[in-house]
């Protein structure tokens, strides 16, 4: 099991941008595909992007194409979610995975194996 620890959440106003990072300790982390997900309260967790172990290959969600963005430095062992043009709709916790099993990006919650603890975002109108 390898342990993600996000970070850089907060309160934001609509129109504004917020960087996540999730630090991975897997020490093959390029040969994981990574995801980030986002969960509200009452419903379930929701797929924003996905990323392959190289960084070459994305996946978007249609609510979040073209305002947020998913990299990764691999030297660093570090998945990051640039989130533009934010939202009241895109207040959540948001959740980094680790698919550790496969290096393609997926945009299927049940393939990633491990999950860091949450950070929240929250967009205010």
């Amino acid at each position: 099991q390898v342990q993600l620890v996000e970070s850089g959440g907060g309160l934001v106003q609509a129109g504004g941008s917020l960087r996540l990072s999730c630090a991975c300790s897997g020490r093959t982390f390029r040969t994981y595909a990574m995801g980030w997900f986002r969960q509200v309260p009452g419903k379930e967790r929701e797929f924003v992007a996905s990323i392959s172990g190289s960084g070459g290959s994305t996946l978007y969600a249609d609510s979040v194409k073209d305002r947020f963005t998913i990299y990764r430095d691999n030297a660093k062992s570090t998945v990051y979610l640039q989130m533009n043009s934010l939202k009241p709709e895109d207040t959540a916790a948001y959740y980094c995975a680790a698919r550790k099993a496969s290096y393609y990006a997926t945009r299927d919650l049940k393939l990633y194996e491990d999950w860091g603890q949450g950070t929240q975002v929250t967009v205010s109108s």
